[in-house]
Formats: structure tokens, sequence, C-alpha cells
């Protein structure tokens, strides 16, 4: 006669654990590489703090606010109402050098290229910045 075969009932965090051992799958659409998306679940516990509002009047700073007119600023002055930290993370996760000393100066977010080089910037600011040579 065969032996009897002792029944073991698992948990169910058992079974869910057995089956995420090897960590999340890596996804190409929001990660450049599976280094990047490592990093992301590093500081996804990041928090971010509220850029403060200020509103001067008119008659406040004048010659503060000619400077942030001349300069095409007023966008960089102006906070943002809401934003995505998901998408935010997922901008420094995929910025972040994977070997030292190089440096690219743009990310992947959502399966697109974002430059954050002095070019781009200065775009986005509405001035192209002429950079003197040397």
């Amino acid at each position: 006669m065969a032996p009897k075969k002792l029944f073991v009932k698992r948990s169910r965090r058992d079974a869910a654990a057995e089956g995420t051992s090897a960590g999340p799958e890596f996804d190409s659409h929001h990660f450049q590489s599976a280094e990047h998306q490592q990093h992301f679940e590093a500081i996804k516990g990041w928090s971010f703090h509220r850029e403060r509002r200020v509103q001067l009047r008119e008659d406040e700073y004048t010659d503060f606010q000619e400077e942030i007119a001349r300069r095409h600023w007023t966008s960089l002055v102006t906070p943002m109402a809401k934003f995505d930290s998901e998408v935010v993370l997922e901008f420094y996760a995929n910025a972040w050098p994977t070997e030292e000393g190089v440096r690219d100066m743009h990310s992947w977010v959502r399966g697109q290229w974002i430059p954050f080089d002095a070019d781009a910037l200065s775009q986005f600011l509405g001035d192209l910045l002429v950079l003197e040579e040397g």
C-alpha cells in the first residue's frame, strides 16, 4: 500500500510571494532600462513640497518684475496648479545616470524622450539661450 500524501495548506500570502519573488517585469514604455525601473522603485517614496505662489502687486518691486518680464521668465515663476507625482518620479528615475561620468541630458517619460539640456530649458522659457564660444 502506498504511503498517504500529506496535505499542506498554504496561505494566500505564501502563494502570492511565490509569484513575485523575481520582481516586477521590465516596463519599456515607462523606463529606459531595468536599472532605471529599479531606481524608480527606490525613489517612489519621495514626497514633494509644493511651490509657494507669490503674487506681487503692480506697484511692488517693479525692478524685479521688469527683469522677470525682460528674461521671459513668467512661466518659470508661475507654479503649476497640479502635477502627477508619478510622472515626475519617472522623469527623475530615467534621468539618473547609469554609468559614472556619463550624463545624458534627456529622460524617457511615458514613451517619449524629454530633453533637459540648456537649449531645451531655454526654449521652454521662451528665450533661446546663446552661449559664447569656449
